[in-house]
Order: structure tokens, then sequence, then C-alpha cells
């Protein structure tokens, strides 16, 4: 009957902590937005390119299309 003594107060402070760590979570925007985290690692988008593909290299640009190609000038 004694362990009463010390469970209770651990008990209490166990959900104080809980309830200060949800508190500090919300706090800091943790809970937001909870769809969107979950869905970023399934798009195929590079986030660094904006969504768009690269551009394909182009040697005409450069005017060697003879080197490459082994056409006579």
């Amino acid at each position: 009957m004694n362990i009463l003594l010390v469970l209770i107060p651990v008990t209490g402070l166990v959900v104080i902590l809980a309830v200060a760590l949800f508190f500090w979570a919300v706090n800091h925007h943790q809970f937001d937005d909870l769809d969107n985290p979950g869905v970023v690692p399934l798009l195929e988008d590079d986030p660094d390119q904006g969504g768009k593909a690269p551009a394909p290299a182009d040697s005409s640009a450069t005017g060697d299309d003879a080197a490459h190609t082994g056409a006579s000038p």
C-alpha cells in the first residue's frame, strides 16, 4: 500500500510532462500540416528545378554539328 505514495506522484509528473510536450509541439507548429509531408516523397518533380524538366543538350547552339555527325563542310 505504501507504493501508492510513490506511484501517484510519479504518474502525475508523467501526465504533466506529456501535457507540456503536447503544448510545446502545438506552439512550435508541429501539427499545422498533417497531409502534405506524407505526400512529398511520392512527388516526382525535383524541387530544385521548379517542376520543369531539364532542357535537352542542343549541339546546334555551339555550331559543331559536323564534328559530331561526321558530315563534311
